[in-house]
């Protein structure tokens, strides 16, 4: 029995019956919607199934079937309603279904889909509900193993999370049954199409020209750099805009778990993790990579987001040689970024005094740049801080620059506030002059705060 036989026989309307209707409301749009990508993927399965399939071809093929669909009746449809089924159902079958329209959106930073009827998108920061559905929990499903079988992972209830990637490098994360009780799971933190420059940053208010400045002669100067702040706070954006300094003749190295970082230079090498396969074997973690990086005769390496064991490694790359090195953490302020690093170096298994590991961190570390994600939505550097050394069992931390608070919230809800230096010169500004590289006299002159 047909598809279209088993519509009618349960009570269901057919496009061409639906069509029919004098009053054709939003509702009943849905509904022919719903009912052409049924028709289609029962119609033309073979044709989807292809391994080697062209998308022109096939594209052109399911927009000449929909046209007959739609047009086999006379229908109250305008040529308006006609092209948005026929858009809706392509995206549905070929594409990402209901958020394919969210993916394009320039405005729409991430996308959260709770289950197939309720579909939420950040915008600058605040999160909206949108009106996008999917058809079902099935038609949910086949979009995240679309997304998920692109990268080589898979998601099923041997292994019901998973972290991916969109070809435009947007990260995603996907959990199904019978983990997420209220339906298949996905969160797509989408990345700009043209990377954000440092011009951007200025502009959004994450950083002052003064601050890229520094940080420019910092990343020239192969200081080791740690970005640390917490969920959606602008981490990897601001790794990808520092990284932009590194000098294009070095061998640079990037180790990820889900391939996101865009570097322009020529000499860059990209890794990423491997999850384990159905039988449990098979898996690459970043510590296996950052081992074996050092092998590879890197100029610098750029860990996406240091998490586990890997801090070990990456501190004795640092401390060997392997200056300029960047990375990312997730933390509450810079102080708690080092306290996450000593936990997980002792993640490693190694049976280290606290005192070595602090002291490994301070040698290996000069810069931490900490970001939050303010009440406005905005991002902001909050604080740049120097490690410089050890007194006692005691990390030494030093602010170059910090968030001004106190200039206050506008009418508009916007926070006023700037990061703002402190007056103190680094240390590690002699190390840059003997690298050749002289700050301004007055890069570092104090700031006053704001008076309310």
């Amino acid at each position: 029995m047909s598809l279209r036989e088993r519509l009618t026989r349960a009570g269901e309307q057919t496009p061409a019956e639906v069509v029919q209707q004098p009053n054709v409301a939003a509702v009943n749009r849905e509904a022919i919607q719903r009912n052409l990508h049924y028709l289609l993927i029962e119609e033309m399965r073979s044709e989807l199934e292809a391994e080697e399939r062209d998308e022109v071809v096939l594209r052109r093929a399911l927009t000449g079937k929909l046209s007959g669909l739609l047009d086999q009746e006379a229908t109250p449809l305008s040529a308006a309603d006609k092209r948005e089924i026929t858009t809706n159902v392509l995206d549905n079958i070929l594409g990402y279904g209901p958020i394919e329209s969210l993916l394009q959106d320039p405005t729409v930073t991430e996308i959260m889909v709770n289950n197939p009827e309720t579909i939420f998108v950040e915008r600058a920061g605040k999160i909206y509900p949108t009106d996008k559905r999917f058809v079902d929990q099935d038609h949910l499903r086949r979009i995240i193993d679309k997304i998920v079988g692109q990268v080589g992972r898979r998601v099923d209830e041997a292994s019901p999370m998973v972290d991916a990637r969109l070809p435009d490098g947007s990260r995603v994360n996907a959990v199904i049954q019978p983990l997420a009780l209220n339906g298949p799971m996905l969160t797509i933190r989408k990345f700009s199409r043209d990377p954000y420059t440092v011009e951007d940053l200025i502009a959004f208010g994450t950083l002052t020209s003064r601050m890229a400045e520094l940080l420019e002669a910092c990343v020239r100067g192969r200081l080791n750099i740690l970005i640390s702040g917490g969920t959606g706070t602008g981490k990897t954006t601001l790794l990808n805009v520092v990284s932009t300094y590194v000098p294009g003749d070095e061998r640079i190295i990037t180790i990820e778990d889900s391939a996101e970082l865009r570097l322009h230079q020529s000499h860059v090498l990209r890794l990423e993790s491997r999850p384990p396969n159905i039988e449990g074997k098979g898996q690459i973690m970043i510590r296996d990579m950052v081992r074996n990086s050092l092998r590879m005769r890197p100029d610098r390496i750029i860990v996406g987001e240091v998490r586990g064991a890997e801090a070990l490694d990456m501190l004795q790359a640092m401390n060997t040689g392997h200056d300029g090195s960047l990375c990312t953490i997730h933390a509450n302020s810079p102080r708690d970024a080092m306290a996450r690093l000593e936990t997980m170096v002792l993640m490693s298994g190694f049976d280290l005094p606290v005192r070595a590991i602090r002291q490994q961190a301070a040698s290996a570390l000069n810069l931490v740049i900490h970001l939050a994600r303010l009440g406005d939505g905005s991002r902001r550097v909050v604080n740049v801080t120097e490690i410089e050394g050890m007194e006692g069992d005691t990390v030494v931390m030093q602010d170059i620059a910090y968030f001004d608070y106190s200039a206050g919230i506008g009418p508009d809800g916007r926070f006023l506030g700037e990061l703002k230096f402190t007056g103190l010169r680094p240390k590690f500004s002699r190390r840059l002059h003997d690298l050749g590289i002289d700050l301004p006299p007055d890069l570092f002159e104090y700031e006053a705060p704001a008076r309310g």
